[in-house]
């Protein structure tokens, strides 16, 4: 009876003990693998390098700008969503005649060479004085 007691105290102690082990290693062994990855990644290069994809300064001055009413498209401004009053200076994207105000299509078009409606891309052949407009 004695030895009964014993076992029916002992052995889920001894288990719970064992599995308490096992989840400690298992916390030690993967704290050390991410120490040693955090270590491994300060010494590599970046996997995609930043670069500048916007518009240089020139190249947005040699966009049309335009008032509001000149606008050929919707008089809503994509980038703020907020309308283009008729006598407020806009940028108008050639090929696609989509309209911004003229803060918002410079801060954008900075950043980012494609129209913020269509997605068109912006290359150097709209830049061109002998351009010829497709419409």
């Amino acid at each position: 009876m004695l030895l009964s007691i014993f076992l029916a105290l002992f052995l889920p102690c001894a288990g719970m003990s064992a599995i308490f082990l096992v989840y400690i290693c298992l916390l030690c062994y993967s704290a050390r693998g991410s120490n040693e990855e955090q270590q491994v990644h300060q010494f590599r290069a970046p996997v995609k390098p930043t670069q500048n994809r916007g518009l240089s300064a020139s190249d947005l001055q040699k966009l049309p700008k335009v008032t509001g009413k000149d606008l050929v498209m919707d008089s809503d401004c994509a980038i703020c969503l907020d309308e283009i009053e008729s006598e407020q200076p806009a940028r108008m994207v050639p090929g696609c005649n989509h309209g911004f105000h003229l803060e918002c299509a410079d801060a954008w078009l900075s950043k980012n060479s494609i129209c913020p409606v269509c997605r068109a891309k912006l290359g150097p052949h709209l830049f061109n004085p002998d351009h010829i407009s497709p419409c």
